[in-house]
């Protein structure tokens, strides 16, 4: 620009010396024009790059320990800052961070900031305030733990919590910020916030009492459009805790949601979620171009990871690219500044879990739960029995492959028993809703065999995961089975006729049409894995005069107790179900549990 200067103040001499006065003029005129603009075209064009960095369905993992298992771990926030640190030292305030919610919940140092040490900042929100994440949404997990948890960490928690289709029922208004706004070198991003809406099928009203959840893509259009005419954004960037597609489908809404929005919400040039505990990127095409849509999966192994480049010309954004890709941060370093200004925290923690409050005299196995009666699901089925006085209980194993070790039992140990702070309910449920339960239940779990050779259990081949081969076709914390009554499932059978129930446990004789009282955890009595309203055909509004017994706390708080009040537990199979015909189904269970878990 300074050469370009100098050149014509000297043409301008020139013209003042030998051309004519008013043509002299004209051409100064018109050289200091064309001078203006040259510079202001080269002062106005400029190119931004922006890096987005998102974590998702974290679930208490901040720290490299395993607080349940008592054990150092991959992952976690401690080594994603690390990552992040690394690209703000390049980006400075250009780099974006959102997480997506699920973060108050799953491991044991949640449980203690959320019910123990209530007098504290919430640690959920402490780790997000040290992080100086951008903005964040809510997840399922985060509604269960109760409007007294929840609303508390949302207070302190210094970025905007969004959630646009959260409804204040009282107002109309959204309960959460809907979006955000973040400017940075002139650009003007927008993030919008987004929950799936399938709350009620999971959680009690009492924690989201005062709220309702609307459907994802009409609310996503609504705030799109409201956006591009009242703040007219550069960028809009979703964050959504919804999955890829599939879940709970009904007329009203889908749980998972993302892609769909994606492909009929022009406008996204960037959609993060998650959710679903399975990482994707993904290019999806819609009616206006291209959105890039990305899911971390969970636990804080990886992180999506998308760069946004823009040229501005007179403060408009002229061209615009997006791409991204997950990032697996398993085995980054740990920041140890990050640590040892969480130490007082962690330490406090590590006190409260190595309490002991009993003995086991063996160890106890949730992946024996697929292949039969075991000592593990059937332990918890009982003291549900125990506790509510029901006639029959239902149980699923909560993690695929944890146990409780024989020995000295610690406050720890119960998060292996019991993972979620599911309340405890009792219900009304006739003989033939209890047989059609465990008819879906076990439709989702096992195969139908046509010869001795075939799988029984449903699997198939999980090519992307390094910890296994196979895996179950379908979530394992939905295969109930039953307490309180002896049966039996034949695998040669079709879909809805496996399950034989013989007799009550007590030598009873079962009848389907007599109304039993049945104990369940609070997802599954709220509609949770549709179990009882797809499976049993109860009509969703009709579970909650189902329900005869609410506890007032969680079932892992009265299972310690139980176990408290023993001291010495032997936890033994009850042998009251069985997978026939046995020539077929023995040497079955024997060969796909050597493909599930060939470690043992």
């Amino acid at each position: 620009m300074k050469q370009k200067a100098c050149q014509t103040n000297s043409f301008l001499y020139f013209c003042k010396k030998y051309i004519p006065m008013k043509m002299k003029r004209l051409v100064t005129v018109c050289l200091m024009a064309a001078c203006f603009c040259t510079t202001t075209m080269a002062q106005t064009t400029k190119k931004v790059t922006l890096r987005v960095i998102e974590t998702s369905d974290v679930h208490g993992c901040f720290f490299p320990y395993d607080f349940t298992q008592k054990k150092a771990k991959d992952g976690s926030l401690a080594r994603v800052i690390t990552y992040v640190d690394s690209l703000r030292a390049t980006y400075g305030d250009r780099l974006l961070l959102f997480d997506n919610g699920d973060i108050l919940q799953g491991q044991p140092l949640n449980y203690y900031y959320n019910f123990v040490k209530t007098d504290m900042e919430n640690i959920a929100a402490k780790v997000i305030n040290y992080m100086k994440y951008d903005a964040q949404t809510v997840g399922n997990h985060d509604i269960e733990t109760g409007h007294n948890v929840y609303d508390k960490w949302i207070k302190e928690v210094k970025c905007p919590m969004l959630g646009a289709n959260v409804i204040n029922k009282n107002t109309g208004e959204p309960y959460l910020k809907p979006y955000t706004i973040i400017e940075r070198d002139g650009v003007k991003i927008a993030v919008i916030g987004l929950l799936t809406p399938a709350i009620p099928n999971w959680l009690e009203e009492s924690l989201w009492s005062g709220l309702r959840f609307e459907e994802m893509t009409s609310c996503a259009r609504h705030w799109v459009s409201y956006l591009k005419q009242n703040v007219k954004p550069d960028v809009i960037i979703g964050l959504f805790h919804s999955g890829k597609d599939g879940g709970i489908v009904t007329p009203e809404y889908d749980e998972d949601a993302s892609i769909k929005v994606a492909k009929e919400v022009p406008g996204f040039d960037l959609i993060l979620y998650g959710h679903d505990h399975t990482p994707h990127q993904d290019i999806i095409e819609n009616s206006k171009g291209l959105v890039v849509c990305l899911d971390p999966s969970c636990n804080a192994f990886k992180v999506s990871d998308a760069t946004i480049e823009l040229t501005l010309r007179d403060g408009k954004v002229r061209e615009k690219s997006v791409n991204g890709k997950v990032v697996d941060i398993s085995d980054l370093a740990i920041d140890q500044k990050y640590m040892d200004y969480f130490k007082v925290d962690i330490d406090s923690v590590n006190q409260y879990i190595s309490r002991k409050i009993g003995t086991f005299k063996k160890t106890i196995y949730t992946r024996d739960s697929f292949f039969g009666s075991s000592a593990f699901c059937d332990f918890i089925l009982n003291l549900q029995l125990q506790i509510t006085g029901a006639d029959i209980a239902f149980n699923a194993p909560l993690s695929f492959n944890s146990c409780i070790k024989e020995g000295d039992v610690f406050v720890n140990d119960m998060f292996n028993l019991y993972k979620y702070e599911n309340q405890l309910y009792v219900m009304n449920l006739t003989g033939e809703e209890i047989r059609k339960h465990l008819e879906m239940s076990y439709d989702q779990w096992v195969n139908t065999m046509k010869s001795p050779d075939d799988h029984i259990m449903l699997l198939n081949e999980k090519a992307d995961n390094d910890q296994q081969r196979y895996g179950f076709k379908n979530l394992t914390f939905n295969f109930d089975s039953a307490a309180g009554i002896d049966y039996e499932v034949d695998v040669t059978k079709p879909n809805g006729e496996k399950v034989r129930i013989l007799r009550m446990s007590n030598g009873e004789p079962f009848d389907e049409k007599k109304v039993y009282k049945v104990a369940v955890n609070s997802y599954r009595g709220n509609g949770g894995g549709e179990l009882l309203t797809k499976g049993a055909g109860i009509p969703r509004e009709e579970l909650q005069n189902r329900i005869i017994f609410r506890s007032e706390k969680d079932q892992r708080y009265y299972l310690m107790k139980e176990i408290e009040k023993a001291g010495v537990v032997d936890p033994m199979p009850n042998n009251n179900w069985r997978f026939v015909p046995v020539d077929w189904t023995e040497p079955a269970l024997r060969r796909d549990k050597a493909l599930l878990f060939p470690e043992r």
